[in-house]
């Protein structure tokens, strides 16, 4: 009696380990596949626009391709969602083609079951996009950076925020300036505790200038109480001078680090930093909760693509179906980018603008899956 028992639920068990770890395979393979085939046709999207936008520039063919290499980890993250879209209505359709999801339904397994495995592999893939990819990709995207503003921006003056405080170099005629204030106040722009190092275009130093605060006007810097100092010279004092520049209060907020060049471990302490330097921290803080709503969101674009492949189960259209299922991943990305830029304009707040998306695709995921089981 005992051995009547016991053997039913060790099969019951074993094959209900087999069949998530085959499901999972079988999603697995598809994501890959997408994934490959993806980054493949971006990089060479990629290659295309740098020749053309390095067309009359002073750049060779390897840093084309370096540049674009460089970027596409960054590329290949931003098409993940609908990689994992794309997957999911392959997968499930295969498998309701070849009648396995058939056989297995009618075996008493619900959807939830079937989907479980499948979903654990897109949080999965979530997570290690945040934890893992995210950071290379940021250390690469910003050395790609750097190389942009040299070769297709020519930037002249570079931004940084450290816990020393604030610095900024501007480059003119005379030759470059390095700015390094303890504080800044954003609107209006104003430095503190300013010091000036001015070099000249051989790279020579050629004076220092400390001043108590530096105000951001028309192409100019004005500082107040000013002592200037010349190597050899006599140090002068002034109530105000002027200090040519162009930048504006937007060219140096923009000269900050992107987002996306700040790896998902050193945002929380860039952001402090920003705001400590008492400049706004809107986009790091979207990107921080985005990144953080990475998994969540993978799993609401799986239960779209099984919500649409077993439609075309039931109902075949196969085409019109998986068309749709494409075109509802379209509509997604673009609200997400409608309300994430709400969310840089402050309109809506950054935590609300972050996790809607993924919430609420996932909502309405779960929901027509409900309607599909028991309706």
């Amino acid at each position: 009696m005992t051995r009547a028992i016991g053997v039913p639920g060790m099969r019951r068990l074993r094959l209900s380990i087999t069949l998530s770890a085959y499901l999972a395979r079988q999603y697995g393979f598809w994501y890959l596949s997408f994934l490959f085939g993806l980054t493949g046709i971006i990089f060479l999207i990629t290659i295309v626009d740098l020749l053309d936008r390095l067309a009359n520039k002073k750049a060779s063919l390897g840093l084309v391709f370096e540049m674009a290499a460089l970027k596409l980890p960054f590329l290949a993250i931003e098409v993940m969602p609908f990689t994992v879209l794309l997957a999911g209505l392959t997968c499930f359709w295969r498998l309701t083609r070849a009648h396995e999801l058939v056989v297995t339904r009618a075996a008493g397994v619900s959807i939830w079951q079937l989907l479980a495995p499948v979903l654990g592999v897109a949080v999965l893939v979530g997570a290690v996009t945040v934890s893992l990819l995210n950071p290379l990709a940021s250390v690469l995207l910003s050395r790609y950076e750097q190389l942009e503003a040299r070769y297709v921006r020519n930037q002249t003056s570079t931004l940084a925020v450290s816990q020393s405080g604030l610095w900024l170099r501007q480059a003119n005629e005379d030759g470059q300036s390095v700015i390094h204030a303890t504080r800044v106040t954003s609107d209006p722009l104003v430095l503190y505790g300013v010091t000036v190092f001015h070099f000249s275009q051989e790279d020579q130093f050629r004076q220092r200038i400390d001043a108590e605060r530096a105000e951001l006007g028309d192409n100019k810097w004005l500082l107040h109480e000013v002592l200037q100092s010349t190597p050899g010279g006599t140090a002068q004092q002034f109530k105000q001078l002027e200090l040519a520049t162009e930048l504006t209060h937007e060219k140096i907020q923009n000269s900050f680090a992107p987002p996306e060049t700040i790896s998902f471990w050193r945002l929380p302490g860039f952001i402090e930093l920003l705001e400590n330097a008492g400049f706004s921290a809107v986009r790091h803080k979207l990107q921080l909760h985005r990144l953080l709503a990475t998994p969540m969101l993978y799993a609401a674009m799986l239960l779209l693509a099984a919500t649409f492949s077993l439609r075309t189960q039931r109902r075949g259209n196969v085409g019109i179906t998986i068309l749709g299922g494409v075109m509802t991943g379209f509509l997604f990305y673009f609200l997400s980018n409608f309300v994430f830029a709400l969310g840089l304009s402050a309109k809506v707040p950054v935590i609300l603008a972050a996790w809607t998306p993924a919430g609420i695709s996932l909502m309405l995921g779960i929901a027509m899956l409900l309607h599909l089981e028991d309706g």
